[in-house]
């Protein structure tokens, strides 16, 4: 096991030199100068030189990218243009919204997505196979952004049952301890006694989750009810429907189990695309996470962020992956052989 992990860092080395190349380059090439973004329109020709000099931007490009490379590996991302602080900073102060906003939003969909599926397996032909996969068809091909401002619509502004956007409460007095506010709200629930910091971090999770959850979880559903659907065809589920072992065990010990390995693959993309599709879904929902941030910056023109933040979704992504791989040997103990 410990082999087949080491064998799957190794391997992502190269990608991730891609990915920062990648990035480097098509965000160089760009067209635009950084220093006069910095500088404002009114800046004369000097005062921009003076900035691309400090800034290393009137160097050759590939020295340019020698030396980004360089402090990439040291983990500096540079200084934001627009705020003047450390990129990586930034992003650490704004990766908690974001992995919490995408964590909920990927149980809502898994779960909900492998409990449709399988359901839709099980009947199909049915009128509830065909309703699940209608309605997941529905699901994928709705925009993000429609589907928020929908959900703000009727929940927040018809009904006013759940909050238009942001994390908390603005009433309340509230210092994040672990930046993660569902966590915050727990650890003060036990030590306070009071549950309205939970009760309002759960409150402003529910539209942003159902909106950016929505495509994974018809995504998954779809998976899951094609993967069961060929399962169930196997010899031995046949043999242990013959053999008087009870419907209920068949399907989600022995059926489910064994087609969950191209469902797990699903999840973990989706899990990935989460983090790009944020950007869209904080941006309705005034969610404070890398999405915005980079929504913000690309309108800025900040290079160091945009880049930074890029890379960094980018790096996550592959990580996932190496994440699934691993999932993979767990559930299938065949692949670890090979």
């Amino acid at each position: 096991m410990v082999k087949h992990i080491l064998k799957r860092l190794v391997l992502l080395l190269p990608t991730i030199l891609g990915v920062v190349t990648l990035v480097f380059f098509m965000i160089a090439l760009a067209p635009g100068d950084p220093a006069r973004v910095m500088l404002g329109e009114r800046a004369n020709a000097a005062q921009i030189a003076q900035l691309r000099a400090e800034l290393g931007l009137d160097e050759p490009l590939i020295k340019q990218y020698g030396l980004y490379l360089s402090r990439v590996v040291r983990f500096d991302l540079g200084k934001s243009i627009t705020s003047g602080q450390q990129v990586a900073e930034e992003i650490g102060k704004l990766f908690p919204a974001t992995i919490e906003l995408a964590f909920m939003a990927m149980i809502f969909a898994s779960v909900l997505g492998i409990l449709l599926g399988v359901t839709s397996a099980i009947k199909r032909n049915t009128w509830v196979d065909y309703t699940t996969m209608g309605g997941a068809l529905f699901g994928v091909s709705m925009p993000v952004f429609w589907l928020g401002l929908v959900l703000i619509m009727i929940f927040s502004v018809w009904l006013d049952l759940l909050p238009t956007g942001g994390r908390m409460n603005i009433r309340y007095y509230f210092t994040p301890i672990t930046n993660f506010y569902v966590i915050d709200g727990l650890i003060l629930l036990f030590k306070e006694g009071t549950a309205k910091y939970l009760v309002s971090a759960i409150q402003h999770l529910i539209l942003p989750t159902i909106a950016l959850g929505t495509i994974p979880l018809a995504i998954i559903a779809r998976t899951t009810r094609s993967s069961m659907l060929e399962v169930l065809q196997q010899d031995y589920i046949k043999t242990a429907r013959s053999a008087g072992i009870r419907e209920k065990r068949v399907i989600y010990r022995y059926a489910l189990r064994n087609a969950l390995l191209p469902v797990i693959t699903v999840i973990g993309i989706q899990f990935g695309l989460l983090l790009s599709g944020a950007i869209l879904t904080e941006t309705v929902f005034s969610w404070p996470g890398i999405g915005k941030w980079l929504y913000v910056a690309i309108g800025a023109r900040d290079y160091p962020s945009v880049q930074g933040g890029i890379i960094f979704i980018s790096v996550f992504f592959v990580l996932i992956n190496l994440v699934v791989d691993i999932l993979y040997s767990v559930v299938n103990p065949k692949i670890r052989l090979q």
